[in-house]
Formats: structure tokens, C-alpha cells, sequence
């Protein structure tokens, strides 16, 4: 292992220390205001919630200045070359949410054909009740529709799952982690994989909930975890190679609140033998565009146009 790269870039030994130090941080965090600042219990659900928001957002922040004073010396850049690194970008910006979330979906084709035959199922059972479809429903539909919206955008979980999370863990596990172990030296398919391990170590704290809520079961903690775990590096080796291949954080998080929204992948469903072929076939329609996909080409103007540190490119 180099530890002295001597061109001003970073070492590897600093690009894991920062990266080990922001995962720590993206945990420990959370726990602050009770162990740290000791502030009284929240009163609710929603309340201790929102700051663990906070505490994320916090997370977010303190990891990308930290990067920011890594990276910096490297080379004479502007402040605003940083959010090129960091993949905040608004160019290209309909690529990089419309392919990767078409991409991600075919990982799920056996989820969505196996509820686009439920809704198949329970309209014929409608239909076999005799009933029709009413004017007044046909009507009521829009403001059904306002009303389900309204209570989803409301939902603590939901504002958990599909805002805060993807967009804090992708700041800190892609954004900020990825350029800090590029830059280090590390080649790209080893921080593709290597990145996923910092996005486990996060999860972690999961282990104790798990374990409280399975009446005190160690190994029934141990597996529901172990499930956890493996399933959040396979998505984070997913995310990482979206990220670098688009330069675009968008890319992962699109993906990323998709995946939150559809769970596991349904690989069979009994007595419908048709789920488990759409699965298989997603899942060769994936590997199959993975990569023209996910074109460098696909979400910047020219290929020649940009800078390049340890095989680390921000386009522009």
C-alpha cells in the first residue's frame, strides 16, 4: 500500500480514516441528543424523528466539509468545482433520474408483475359481485387521489424513507466517500466494493433494535441483520458504480427511494409461475444494460471534457 502518493493527492490511510470516520459519525450522531446533550425523551414518535433529521443533516454537512479539506489542497480548484465532485449537478439532470430508475425497476419486474396481477385479481372478483364501475367513484377519483397524497406527504416514515435517508446517505456514502478513495489510489472496482462495507457499518446500530424488538434473541437478531447487511452492500456497490459512471448523485438517490418504496425483490410468488420468469428476465435486461445504461456518455455534453484524479472524472 503507497502511503505517500508525493504529487499532493491523498493516501490511501487518509481516504479510510476520513471514510471510517464519517460512517462512525453518521451513527453516533444519532444518538447525541440523548447521550451527549442529554435533553429530555421526545414526547413522540415524530418528534424523535425530526431530530434524527436533524442529526443526519447535521452528518451530511460535517462530511462534506470534512471531504472539502481533504480535497482541496490537492489541487488549485474553486469551492464550486466541489459540487462537480460531490455529483450536484443540474445538467443532464432528466438521464440521470429517468435511466437509472428504469434500470433499477427491471431488478423488481417479478414485484411489479406479481401487483399488476393482485389488481388484476381483485378488479375480476369486482367485477364477479356484480358490481360496475359508479359515476360517483369515477368522480371521486381525483379527490381520492389529493387525499392519499396528502396523507403520505404528511407520514414521518415516509419523509424518513424517501427523503432524508436516500439523500443523507448518499451525501455522505457516495458523495463525499467515493472522490476521498479515488483520489486515494484506489482503483474503481475496488472502491465500488469497498464503499458498500463504510455504508454497512451505518446499519449497524440496527443489530440492538432488531434484538430488543425479537424478545432479546441474539440470533434471531444476528440474521434479521445479516439480511440487512447483505442487502445494503449489494445496493451499495449498485449505487456506487451509478454514481461513478454518471457523475450525477441523483443517479443513486432516484434509485435509492426506489428501492426503499418496492422492498425486496419478489423472486417467485406460489402458483404464479409467471412472476418468477419476469424476474429472471429483469434480471438479464439488467446485467444486459448495466453498462450502456449507464454511459458516461449518456449524462455529459463531451467525454473529453473533464478532469480526471485517479481515474476519478467530474465533467463539466
Amino acid at each position: 500500500m503507497e502511503e505517500d502518493a508525493g504529487d499532493g493527492s491523498v493516501t490511501k490511510s487518509v481516504a479510510m480514516m476520513a471514510c471510517t470516520a464519517m460512517a462512525l459519525f453518521y451513527v453516533a450522531i444519532l444518538y447525541s441528543p440523548t447521550w451527549i446533550l442529554r435533553l429530555p425523551p421526545p414526547s413522540s414518535f415524530k418528534q424523535f424523528m425530526i431530530r434524527r433529521f436533524i442529526c443526519a443533516a447535521i452528518s451530511s454537512l460535517v462530511s462534506m466539509l470534512l471531504s472539502a479539506l481533504i480535497l482541496l489542497p490537492m489541487r488549485s480548484w474553486e469551492v464550486s468545482h466541489l459540487f462537480g465532485v460531490y455529483g450536484i449537478r443540474i445538467d443532464h439532470i432528466w438521464q440521470a433520474m429517468v435511466f437509472p430508475l428504469s434500470l433499477t425497476s427491471l431488478m423488481y419486474a417479478g414485484s411489479l408483475v406479481l401487483k399488476s396481477l393482485l389488481i388484476v385479481s381483485s378488479w375480476k372478483q369486482y367485477k364477479n359481485q356484480g358490481r360496475g364501475i359508479a359515476i360517483d367513484y369515477v368522480k371521486n377519483v381525483p379527490q381520492n387521489i389529493f387525499n392519499w397524497v396528502c396523507s403520505t406527504a404528511s407520514s414521518i416514515l415516509v419523509w424518513r424513507n424517501y427523503v432524508v435517508a436516500p439523500f443523507t446517505e448518499e451525501l455522505v456514502f457516495r458523495a463525499c466517500m467515493i472522490p476521498l478513495l479515488l483520489c486515494g489510489g484506489f482503483k474503481t472496482y475496488s472502491v465500488i466494493f469497498l464503499c458498500p462495507i463504510f455504508f454497512s457499518l451505518a446499519h449497524l446500530n440496527h443489530l440492538l433494535e432488531f434484538y430488543s424488538k425479537h424478545n432479546r434473541s441474539l440470533l434471531k437478531a444476528f440474521m434479521v441483520a445479516g439480511l440487512q447487511l447483505g442487502y445494503t452492500v449489494i445496493f451499495g456497490s449498485y449505487a456506487s458504480l451509478l454514481f461513478i459512471r454518471t457523475g450525477h448523485i441523483v443517479a443513486p438517490i432516484v434509485a435509492h427511494i426506489f428501492c426503499n418504496f418496492m422492498g425486496l425483490p419478489v423472486l417467485f410468488a406460489r402458483g404464479k409461475g409467471m412472476v418468477s420468469v419476469a424476474f429472471v428476465a429483469g434480471m438479464v435486461g439488467f446485467l444486459w444494460l448495466l453498462f450502456p445504461v449507464t454511459d458516461p456518455a449518456l449524462y455529459n455534453y463531451r467525454t473529453d471534457n473533464c478532469r480526471c484524479w485517479h481515474g476519478y472524472c467530474t465533467w463539466t
